[in-house]
């Protein structure tokens, strides 16, 4: 068993609440005090320990530690929990409690008074277990990425053996400590604390994906075209500006009258809430739609949800539906603050429905209006419904942005090559994403009707 090395502690240092270095090197040890520096990554800069404990004797010896590298692990010392909190520093990698810590009792009001009132070893034994273990778990709110080593006597086995199960990685016998032990204690709780934090955040991770899976569900539906000869395409390609989706959504229904309504959405921000958001505006849509609401009396009833929804008032929603009568030759449009529709024909150039006299965007003017308009679309069409995230992507490296009047260009180039459908949307959206030099920030998402005259 390597001898111990006494603790040289600095007394004016330690009340001051300062880092101790308790080793034999005469170099560092002259000054007394360690230098906060950032989190170490493994087998680079040496582990440092903080020693939780209070023993004016010097009863506690903490003997010389090598980590696997041979690089000497750096020692703090802490008397009480107050000064802990003070010298948990970045760079601190292991914590060492003595759970006879005894200004825990201190923390725990009637916890003495208890063992008095019952005048048995065995209250007195109750309260000490509950207070160490206070102390433990304070120790654990106050570090809860650190990794927590416990020291107790030889009788104490059971009361150690809870103390890992409360969340401490281990725990050390006081009378078996040595530097060997020590040093592979403290790479253990370490490493096993890394590899605890790196499975929470896989299932953290796995969490958010079934989260993405669920809204994505909500978010982009199944159309309900039974017994339309309109053809359907939609694409969805979420931004990289956060981890769950936005609130961009969109549905395509029929109802019993033949007409078909299609609308998409937007619903400002990104994140959990946005997205829900979205979802409940999509199904109320739906709802409404098959319902028989149309134009200004269905978007009256949608803000309405929006208002009671929203989790603040600053969130707002935009909107473009269009419902195209059983014939397929005309629609009515209603534009919610949302970008018009692109309409293409065979032989003519693709361009933007009119958008003169839209409505605002839902959530911003309370009684707010929305005019439908009507629109010719012809025998044979195609009609594109989008939201920003396509127009508002980046040209290169400049900040001049795609644009309506861009993409308008960039569907034409695609018409010109014959694409359709499909391979439409994923080339227009491929060509956005281009010409930002990568990942749009915001969600993208397009839905395409068309018809052939037949």
């Amino acid at each position: 068993m390597p001898v111990p090395v006494p603790r040289q502690r600095d007394t004016s240092a330690t009340e001051s609440g300062q880092a101790v270095l308790l080793t034999a090197a005469p170099a560092t040890a002259a000054t007394g005090v360690a230098q906060a520096t950032p989190q170490a990554t493994p087998h680079t800069t040496p582990l440092t320990l903080l020693v939780i404990e209070d023993d004016p004797a010097g009863g506690l010896t903490v003997p010389e530690i090598l980590d696997a590298d041979g690089h000497r692990i750096r020692l703090r010392t802490a008397r009480n929990l107050t000064e802990a909190e003070r010298l948990l520093t970045p760079d601190v990698h292991c914590i060492l409690l003595d759970l006879s810590l005894p200004d825990a009792s201190a923390r725990t009001p009637g916890a003495a008074a208890n063992g008095s009132a019952n005048g048995t070893a065995n209250g007195t034994a109750t309260a000490t277990a509950v207070d160490e273990l206070v102390a433990l778990r304070q120790v654990l709110r106050l570090a809860p990425r650190h990794a927590v080593l416990v020291l107790t006597g030889e009788d104490d086995a059971e009361r150690a053996a809870e103390a890992v199960r409360v969340g401490a990685q281990d725990f050390l016998f006081r009378d078996e400590l040595d530097g060997r032990l020590l040093s592979r204690a403290i790479r253990y709780a370490v490493e096993r604390k890394r590899a605890d934090i790196a499975q929470y955040k896989l299932a953290e991770s796995k969490l958010r994906a079934q989260e993405n899976a669920r809204l994505e569900r909500g978010l982009l539906p199944t159309p309900l075209l039974e017994g339309s000869d309109l053809r359907f395409a939609a694409r969805y390609r979420p931004g990289r500006s956060r981890a769950l989706l936005g609130g961009d959504f969109y549905d395509t229904v029929r109802t019993p009258d033949g007409t078909v309504h299609a609308m998409i959405g937007d619903v400002c921000g990104h994140g959990p809430d946005e997205a829900a958001l979205g979802v409940e505006l999509r199904i109320a849509w739906r709802a409404l739609t098959l319902a028989g609401l149309c134009g200004d009396d269905l978007l009256s009833t949608l803000q309405e949800v929006l208002e009671v929804e929203r989790p603040c008032e600053e969130i707002f929603a935009t909107l473009c539906t269009v419902d195209i009568a059983p014939d397929g030759r005309r629609a009515g449009l209603c534009l919610a603050g949302h970008p018009a529709p692109l309409i293409s024909r065979p032989g003519r150039r693709a361009r933007l429905l009119p958008y003169e006299n839209s409505g605002p965007a839902l959530g911003l003017l309370p009684r707010a209006r929305w005019p439908r308009r009507q629109v010719e679309l012809g025998g044979t069409w195609s009609l594109m419904l989008y939201t920003d995230g396509l127009i508002e992507g980046h040209i290169g490296e400049g900040k001049e942005r795609l644009g309506q009047d861009g993409m308008v260009d960039m569907i034409n180039r695609h018409l010109d090559r014959g694409l359709s459908g499909e391979g439409l949307l994923e080339a227009s959206v491929t060509e956005a994403r281009r010409l930002n030099g990568g990942e749009l920030t915001d969600d993208v998402a397009v839905v395409l009707l068309s018809r052939a005259e037949g």
